[in-house]
């Protein structure tokens, strides 16, 4: 069961993860450094992740959402997951959990891609 259930996953991580390399293959007339093209795909994931919650979980059974939710949102950007998630602990009435995985996710996030420099590993 879990063989099946990690290949329901991994079709979605691949379709998720190819048009996330497609977007990024957009070219956007950028007059500065920042990302558009992951603003784009993370809020486009946070949008279908919402979707998928809202709808899917009700008329989708445990496979479509593991397809949907882990592997086409999971392979297009975690960032959907980092909201979906932040979301919830907000509608449960923990506002300073929330507040405190937002800092955290993004302190330490950033932070760790300093860690090979900070370690001379480059």
């Amino acid at each position: 069961m879990i063989l099946i259930k990690s290949m329901i996953v991994g079709l979605g991580g691949a379709i998720g993860s190819i048009i996330r390399f497609l977007i990024g293959l957009i070219p956007l007339n950028e007059t500065t450094s920042f990302p558009i093209n992951t603003f784009i795909v993370n809020v486009i994931g946070a949008i279908a992740i919402g979707f998928i919650v809202f709808y899917a979980s009700e008329n989708f059974d445990e496979n479509w959402l593991l397809f949907l939710k882990v592997g086409i949102c999971g392979g297009f950007t975690t960032f959907s997951t980092f909201a979906i998630e932040t979301s919830a602990l907000l509608k449960n009435g923990n506002p300073a959990l929330a507040f405190l995985y937002v800092f955290l996710t993004v302190l330490v996030g950033v932070s760790a891609v300093f860690l090979p420099d900070l370690l001379s590993l480059r």
